[in-house]
């Protein structure tokens, strides 16, 4: 039951960035979608205003630009450009899986056949689903947004990884999943109130469907947020991580039936390609522990939501 409501209230994510895109901006629905988020973990905020240093702040500073604010944008953008939710949450993703192969790359370990093989499929699926896209009339620049969106994340998430590592000089403790999440949730608030004021779009619509959209995509990152650590912390971080593979599926059944968004046969082969990648990777040998190491310190986005960047992420 546990991981069911994780894989939906994560894909929800994605609805919500689809049900604002007829209503508004992007950055209109950013802007107050952040603004509520930020409310919402004010407290934490607060509390964090009064513990954590300059250094730390201009740290999880970097990470809400990556992983929240440019991450977001892709996906919103996206959703506007009429990229299909489930596209987008494919490329998504497949963001852990990029982390694992910079990792090896790195030198730390072997990049092993599987490794190659479980990449290649994944490019192969994500290929298949954009070219049933493209024969559809979505743009091709369209299409680079949801893919721009997930190399912020993975850039986000490679930094947060490097800071977070421990050091026995570290003048204090890294600050907690709350902290975290409310200092960037209140960066990306403020990033995205500026851009939609400067842009002349930050006056809200009075339709109730934007209204709707605001508190979908708001509950969706803070409840898909709470449902991760939950479920990391009773079933293990590489159970949650896996179920999250399992969201492009979801997203793209939730958007057809929701939205009327087709389910075209080149998505659900491409979604099964990438489920093939998904099982090479996760099984490969020596993979374990980096797998689990990248799925806690992206966890998230995933999914349009703003928890994206801190261990896992709309």
């Amino acid at each position: 039951m546990r991981g069911a409501a994780l894989v939906v209230v994560w894909s929800s994510g994605f609805i919500g960035a689809q049900l604002g895109a007829d209503q508004a901006p992007p950055t209109t629905l950013l802007a107050w979608r952040g603004l509520a988020t930020a409310v919402l973990l004010l407290p934490w905020a607060v509390r964090a205003a009064a513990h954590l240093g300059g250094r730390e702040w201009l740290r999880q500073g970097a990470l809400a630009l990556l992983c929240q604010c440019l991450y977001l944008a892709g996906v919103f953008a996206a959703a506007a450009a009429g990229v299909p939710a489930g596209t987008s949450a494919l490329v998504a993703s497949l963001q852990p899986a990029l982390v694992l192969a910079v990792v090896v790359l790195g030198g730390r370990h072997r990049f092993r056949p599987a490794h190659l093989a479980g990449l290649a499929l994944g490019t192969a699926g994500v290929g298949l689903t954009a070219a049933g896209d493209l024969s559809a009339g979505v743009g091709l620049a369209a299409l680079a947004l949801p893919l721009a969106a997930m190399l912020s994340l993975t850039a986000g998430t490679l930094l947060q990884r490097r800071w977070s590592a421990p050091r026995p000089d570290a003048p204090r403790p890294a600050p907690g999943l709350l902290t975290t999440l409310a200092v960037q949730s209140v960066v990306a608030a403020a990033c995205f109130t500026a851009v939609a004021a400067a842009t002349g779009d930050l006056a809200p619509p009075a339709a109730a469907g934007f209204w709707t959209a605001v508190a979908w995509s708001t509950a969706a990152g803070v409840g898909s947020y709470g449902l991760y650590y939950l479920t990391t912390e009773r079933d293990g971080a590489t159970r949650a991580s896996t179920l999250l593979y399992l969201t492009p599926a979801a997203t793209a059944a939730w958007a057809a039936a929701m939205v009327g968004q087709p389910l075209r046969a080149t998505a659900v082969l491409g979604l099964l390609v990438s489920a093939g990648a998904v099982v090479l990777l996760r099984t490969a040998p020596g993979t374990g522990v980096q797998a689990g190491a990248a799925d806690r310190a992206a966890a998230a986005p995933g999914a349009g939501n703003p928890l994206s960047g801190l261990r896992r992420a709309a």
